[in-house]
């Protein structure tokens, strides 16, 4: 196929450019087979699908390597996949070759992302309901402490959903709006997942990108909620940051990343100590990992999937973990807690981890939009902090909807 004509070399949007080309990107999505995704370093709008990287028993990083391989071979000089894997690995992921991508620096650097966006327009309003009830949700948080306690296992992240629906359509481009303009530092995203069905979201986790030779992983663990009052915003900070609790969890999950990711690298840098990163709605324990690839060839997808799925959002030990989520969440995962992003041909590519995060669909009388929440859960946790903590993450999407809970 002839490579469309605004393709054009991933190179070029880690520079500044011109005011509005991040925004104009963002403007410029729309439902259906449109994909949106947003970084600190680009922004990237694809359109239409070329070639979609089929289900099968090879290993995913395989079978996108043969997709992006056919279309250099029918004439597509830049092809690069995008979409989305579920949490569960052995789940088809939503991963396609579109027909045209466009590329622009990132939102953060455009003046223009600043400007405010009115909520969505909900015609019929909004019918809300919690499963789990946070009753139920921090009866299981308590079940698992007991467990843990007794030595069966050490973490678990148990999450719960926010189902929201409406008799009117859904505002979808409103919603990215929101949500990318309200943390233009962090990751934002919308791809299909399936017929009149869309995963959104905000992620402020970078599971891994790779740029030539060079790989970056951001693990989050240990959480707390942002405050309105700036001195109790600050206060929290600085205790998150000595929370044996929180540094503990962050532990944990910066030494599965470093873990998985030694063996790729010749050179791993892993600081001692977290740092901390915010989002509009939360404080989160940051850790920034580098390193040097000892084999160039690795692409940034085989990287997403040794990490993949860290402690930060299933537990430890992780086959353990993901029996006791299958016993305790009442709702299948799907794509939360996945990841989403984007690899081209290179193997370069950015991967994040699917949080902060709705899945949308279209239905015969309306919309409906399931939020997902989830908080790191061990021996010393407190059910009623972990249902509060979930509590605040949903905030990120319920205030893109615009709807006051």
């Amino acid at each position: 196929m002839t490579p469309p004509n605004d393709v054009v070399a991933l190179d070029a949007p880690t520079t500044p450019g011109a005011v509005g080309a991040a925004t104009a990107l963002l403007d410029a999505y729309r439902p259906g087979d449109t994909r949106f995704f947003a970084s600190p370093t680009r922004t990237l709008l694809a359109h239409g699908t070329a070639a979609e990287v089929p289900h099968g028993e090879r290993p995913l990083a395989e079978r996108v390597a043969a997709t992006l391989d056919a279309q250099l071979r029918a004439g597509n000089q830049a092809p690069v996949v995008v979409g989305s894997i579920p949490f569960d690995p052995a789940e088809p992921a939503v991963l396609t070759v579109p027909e045209a991508a466009r590329w622009a620096p990132a939102l953060r650097t455009d003046p223009l992302v600043a400007l405010p966006t009115p909520p969505p327009a909900t015609a019929g309003g909004w019918q809300l309901r919690e499963v789990p009830s946070g009753e139920e949700y921090a009866a299981s948080v308590e079940a698992a402490v007991a467990r843990m306690k007794s030595g069966e296992f050490d973490k678990v992240v148990l999450a719960r959903t926010l189902e929201l629906s409406t008799d009117g359509p859904l505002d979808l481009p409103a919603m990215l709006q929101r949500l990318a303009r309200r943390d233009p530092r962090g990751y934002s995203f919308a791809v299909p997942t399936g017929a009149g069905r869309t995963l959104l979201g905000a992620s402020p986790e970078l599971l891994v990108s790779r740029h030539g030779n060079r790989l970056t992983a951001n693990p989050l663990a240990g959480s707390t909620p942002r405050s309105a009052d700036l001195a109790e915003d600050v206060r929290r900070a600085a205790a998150l940051l000595e929370s044996a609790k929180d540094l503990h969890e962050h532990a944990v999950v910066v030494e599965a990343v470093h873990k998985a990711l030694a063996p790729f690298c010749g050179d791993l840098d892993v600081p001692e100590r977290p740092t901390l990163v915010r989002t509009a709605t939360m404080w989160h324990l940051s850790t920034t990992v580098t390193g040097e690839l000892a084999d160039p060839a690795t692409s940034a997808l085989e990287l997403a999937t040794a990490l993949h799925p860290t402690p930060a959002v299933c537990g430890t030990p992780t086959g353990h973990a993901r029996g006791v989520i299958g016993e305790l969440e009442p709702f299948g995962r799907g794509h939360y807690t996945g990841m989403v992003g984007w690899s081209d041909a290179r193997g370069d590519g950015e991967w994040v981890v699917t949080i902060r995060c709705a899945e949308a669909e279209e239905t015969d009388d309306g919309g409906r939009l399931r939020l997902f929440a989830g908080a790191g859960v061990v021996a010393d946790s407190s059910p009623e902090a972990e249902r509060a903590e979930t509590g605040a993450k949903f905030r990120t999407f319920l205030d893109a909807v615009g709807v006051d809970r």
